[in-house]
């Protein structure tokens, strides 16, 4: 394996093989049992729009795979790529414990970070965002202010007892 190393922190990132990717016939590839993310009628409809309109983010992302071809990175990009009518896609195979899949299952499908409201409503067109599968109530474009905490400010200058 290559390493990397970053220059600031001098960690050492392993890069994977060329010969642990390839690409696979779709119907060899089997969901992950212990897979705990499930996708729902209307999100699983934005998948299959985002893959139709935007082909590209799927050549820059392979499926995840064990050894015996159960797909532990990508479950629902599988489901989509099945019914669009794929036969074939790259994955990447890897050699871990089962603890090591389970604790990938779960980091790979947490998101972490939270989103700026205010650069989303002034940078970003909502129906893109839409389009996109981004979920986000629509109220939250719809006020002129997105300061979150500005109706918890202003209740705390309220008078509790005539409400001034």
């Amino acid at each position: 394996m290559l390493k990397i190393f970053n220059r600031k922190s001098k960690n050492r990132i392993r890069k994977i093989p060329n010969q642990m990717r390839r690409v696979e016939k779709l119907y060899k590839l089997k969901r992950y049992a212990g897979n705990p993310r499930i996708i729902k009628d209307v999100k699983y409809k934005k998948l299959l729009k985002s893959l139709k309109d935007f082909p590209e983010m799927l050549e820059a992302r392979p499926l995840v795979c064990n050894s015996d071809l159960e797909v532990i990175g990508g479950n629902q990009r599988l489901a989509a790529l099945r019914e669009l009518g794929y036969k074939e896609y790259e994955i990447e195979v890897v050699d871990w414990s089962e603890d090591k899949q389970k604790e990938f299952v779960i980091k790979d499908n947490t998101s972490s970070g939270e989103w700026d409201m205010d650069t989303l409503a002034n940078q970003w067109n909502m129906e893109d965002l839409n389009d996109w599968g981004f979920d986000l109530p629509k109220h939250v474009f719809e006020n002129e202010s997105l300061d979150l905490n500005k109706e918890k400010k202003e209740e705390q200058l309220k008078c509790e007892y005539c409400g001034r």
